[in-house]
This record gives C-alpha cells, sequence and structure tokens, in this order.
C-alpha cells in the first residue's frame, strides 16, 4: 500500500491515515457529489461493503452489524436497553465514549483493567475496550470470558483501538462496537456494532430511523414502525463518504496477514520501549513519560494522554520514526 504519510508520524491512536486507494475514493465521491452526479441510493453499495468488511474483521455474520456514525452514538443501543438501577462494570480510566452512554442511566464501577475478570460477578453488564487507548494496554479477554460466562453476565468490547492491527477473536461477545478512523484507515464518520443473537433483545434501538427499515427507500414516510429483522435495526443513517472510504479500506484490510500487521506494529512499539529501559507490552501504543515539546521538536507527531506522550505504530512506520522518539530522549 502507497501512503503520503509524513516522516515521524505516530498519531494513529487519534487520527489514522489512509492509503492512496482509499483516499483517491473518497476524492472522487466528493467529484461527483461537486458535480451533482452524487445520488442517495448511489451510497447504499459502499455501506454494504463497509458492513460486510467490518462483520469479516470481527469475525461475525453480516446480519449482525449495525452501522453507524460514532462509538457513543452505537453504544447507546446497549445502554438503552438496561434495566432500571442495573450495574455496569468498567474499566478504571476507559476511553467514555464507552463508559459515559451507560453512566448517563445508572452507576457505572470502575476497576483496574487487570482486575476487572475478578469484579464481574454481581454485575448485569461489562463495557470494557480491547485496547486502552491512554496507554495502550490490552484486556486479557480469556480471563473476562471465562468469568462473565461462568455468572452470565454480558459484554461488550470496544475494538476502536484493536482493530487493524491486532488479529480479532471476540464472537463470543454480546456487542462488538468499532469506529473506522484511527487503525482501519477510514474517514471518521463510519462505526459499526455487532450484536449476538442472544443480546438483540437487550438492545434498544434509540435513535430509530429510516435507514434502519427493513427496506429503507420504502420506510422513509409514514407509520407504523417497521425496523430491520436483524441488527439493521439499530443502524444509524450513513455517512455517505466515510463509508465510501471504508469500503475501500476494508478490500485493502482483507488482502492483510494481520498477524504479521501485529509483528510489525508490535516490534516497533516494543523496540522502543526497550532502548528507554522499560518492559516490552506487546502493543502498537506506548504511553511514556516525555516532554511533549522536546518530542514535537524531534520531528515526532504524537498526542498526550494522562500527561503522558503517547504513540502509535502503524504500517506507515518503521525503525526511523523509532530513532526519532528516542532522540527525543537525548
Amino acid at each position: 500500500m502507497t501512503f503520503a504519510v509524513p516522516a515521524g508520524y505516530l498519531n494513529t491512536p487519534s487520527i489514522g491515515i489512509p492509503p492512496a486507494p482509499v483516499a483517491d475514493a473518497v476524492a472522487a465521491a466528493v467529484e461527483q457529489w461537486r458535480g451533482g452526479q452524487a445520488t442517495p441510493s448511489g451510497f447504499d453499495a459502499s455501506v454494504a461493503r463497509s458492513r460486510a468488511g467490518f462483520a469479516q474483521l470481527a469475525g461475525v455474520p453480516v446480519e449482525r452489524v449495525a452501522i453507524g456514525a460514532s462509538v457513543s452514538q452505537l453504544v447507546a443501543n446497549v445502554a438503552g436497553g438496561l434495566k432500571p438501577g442495573a450495574r455496569v462494570l468498567a474499566a478504571e480510566g476507559d476511553f467514555t465514549s464507552v463508559t459515559f452512554p451507560f453512566a448517563q442511566l445508572t452507576d457505572v464501577t470502575e476497576v483496574q483493567l487487570g482486575k476487572l475478570a475478578d469484579h464481574v460477578e454481581g454485575h448485569d453488564l461489562v463495557a470494557v475496550s480491547l485496547v486502552q487507548s491512554a496507554d495502550g494496554a490490552i484486556l486479557d479477554t480469556a480471563a473476562l470470558r471465562a468469568a462473565a460466562e461462568a455468572a452470565d453476565v454480558p459484554v461488550l468490547l470496544d475494538v476502536t483501538q484493536a482493530a487493524g492491527w491486532l488479529p480479532l477473536d471476540v464472537e463470543w461477545a454480546d456487542w462488538i462496537v468499532c469506529a473506522g478512523y484511527k487503525w482501519l484507515f477510514s474517514p471518521r464518520g463510519c462505526a459499526w456494532l455487532a450484536v449476538h443473537p442472544r443480546a438483540a433483545e437487550r438492545t434498544r434501538p434509540v435513535a430509530a430511523n429510516w435507514y434502519a427499515g427493513d427496506d429503507p427507500w420504502s420506510t422513509v414516510y409514514g407509520m407504523p414502525l417497521r425496523l430491520a429483522g436483524d441488527a439493521r435495526a439499530f443502524d444509524l443513517s450513513p455517512v455517505w463518504l466515510s463509508h465510501i472510504g471504508a469500503a475501500e479500506a476494508f478490500a485493502h484490510l482483507a488482502s492483510l496477514d494481520l498477524a504479521a500487521v501485529r509483528e510489525h506494529n508490535v516490534g516497533l512499539a516494543d523496540s522502543l520501549l526497550r532502548a528507554v529501559g522499560l518492559e516490552p507490552r506487546g502493543s502498537a501504543i506506548v504511553s511514556l513519560a516525555a516532554d511533549p515539546a522536546r518530542v514535537a521538536g524531534a520531528g515526532v507527531v504524537a498526542s498526550v494522554r494522562n500527561g503522558r506522550v503517547r504513540v502509535g505504530f502503524h504500517l506507515y512506520n518503521g525503525p526511523d520514526d523509532v530513532e526519532r522518539v528516542l532522540r527525543a530522549f537525548g
């Protein structure tokens, strides 16, 4: 794949960079729009490809997948299905798009990520990111799955900071949610929610709309309510240009060996940790105690999260990017 990424760009956990075919597809769609050649139904094929692409990546049937624009919008469908007084368990310091939709309805208990599985019993739902946004810490999915199944507690997994570099084994989760604008090379404005059949009745279409209809082009006017019989009932009306890019991005992701992608990304991240005297963590995201101004001065594009510099390594990065970070440490 061809990328137009400047040297030192390590900000994928904030905004991923598209390969040329993805950017070209979006640019071509903009030109069609500008020339009055775009039609609403003309975007349906790209939305379908985007939905199918995420289904393949997550390892679930396509009929389980709803599309939306952001993680919080889609998580709201899950929060809306909670019973009054429900007890929700989350990881301490998780991204708030995972927790706030629940917190505005009921109490959310936070525990350390490494101890999440120990606290499942006694809760009505667990909501957690597979890879933590702030520092790249990875959830022990095997432990959580075992604890959740033993206690019969449903689980929502946000895979936004994992999908695209970490091979996924998440089909077991009751809900899988993901945004596409980070590791999936897609524009902001596309997201997906996979709903396991056993969780469908616990999920409420809080933003029911014409696109969630069984046949969207026949549900644009009038009553009665007639939603799709599968996960499309939770669809939000698509951000067209975003799904144009996502459809193309998934086509390229399907050609990749994600185990090799993980090896590349984690290899760079762990080499950085070893070079500064820290233990490797097996994540593509690294959080460091460093001076942000000095890091920027070394030619590194990064973010600051929880007072630490956060960098992330993807396919367009190489050993020279590690060296740039190291120069900031003198």
